[in-house]
């Protein structure tokens, strides 16, 4: 679980909900069903029309990282490289056909199959490096969907504001209507730029960060395998793969 996540939401709610009744605005002009329906809304039917419904599902599969990230397991996996290397120097590249179904990560399984197969460390690392760089590039594709509403949001704020301000214009005659009406136009300006930088935005980025970390993971597990095909000395894996530790 990221507590920093968490922490984040929770103080991004009590910036916007502390400040609206330190400034005397109240609690009741944050919400706004109009406001919501045009920048909420109005978000989500910008990027249904700005992204593939592929690119889409996915992005909504990995939210759940913000919270909950794969977690890391790079010391494990350089163990597990080491103790591989020394069972390929003791009884050569088949004594480890044994741990491909061991393996529930596909990448790890996919690669430690190559190697058991005997495939060449060239073509191996061709093979792999496709792999990551495919799955970099939809993880990126996914975490951009809500890049992407965090540009369309503030605009759309904007445009609520302008509604609003024009439904005031209509009431110029009643004075009454005109301090409420303003102050409803410009929620939902509140909206969208909230909504942006403190949600949309920040997910986007802190997605981009889990998959970079992923990303390192799956290239010091090829790094490992490769290296193993080579018939590096155990030792020397260990320490070439020391620096995706940091």
């Amino acid at each position: 679980m990221d507590k920093l996540s968490i922490t984040g939401i929770l103080l991004a709610l009590g910036a916007l909900v502390g400040g609206s009744i330190l400034k005397g605005a109240g609690l009741a002009s944050l919400w706004s069903p109009a406001a919501f329906l045009i920048v909420i809304v109005g978000t989500i039917a910008a990027i249904l029309l700005h992204t593939p419904p592929v690119v889409f599902r996915r992005a909504f599969r990995i939210v759940g990282w913000v919270f909950n990230p794969p977690p890391s397991e790079r010391e494990e996996l350089l163990s597990q490289i080491v103790e591989w290397s020394n069972i390929a120097r003791r009884q050569g590249l088949l004594g480890l056909e044994s741990q491909v179904e061991r393996q529930d990560d596909a990448f790890l399984r996919k690669g430690l199959q190559m190697l058991v197969d005997g495939v060449e460390p060239e073509t191996m690392r061709h093979m792999l490096e496709i792999e990551v760089d495919n799955q970099e590039k939809q993880d990126l594709a996914a975490a951009r969907v809500f890049e992407g509403m965090g540009v369309y949001a503030p605009t759309l704020g904007i445009i609520g504001a302008v509604l609003g301000l024009i439904a005031v214009m209509k009431n110029l005659a009643d004075p009454s209507k005109l301090g409420h009406g303003i102050a409803a136009a410009f929620t939902a300006t509140i909206y969208g730029i909230a909504s942006a930088n403190l949600l949309f935005l920040p997910i986007a980025a802190k997605l981009k960060g889990v998959i970079q970390r992923s990303s390192g993971e799956r290239e010091m597990i090829m790094e490992g395998l490769i290296a193993i095909a080579q018939g590096e000395n155990p030792r020397n894996i260990e320490s070439k793969l020391a620096g995706f530790l940091h």
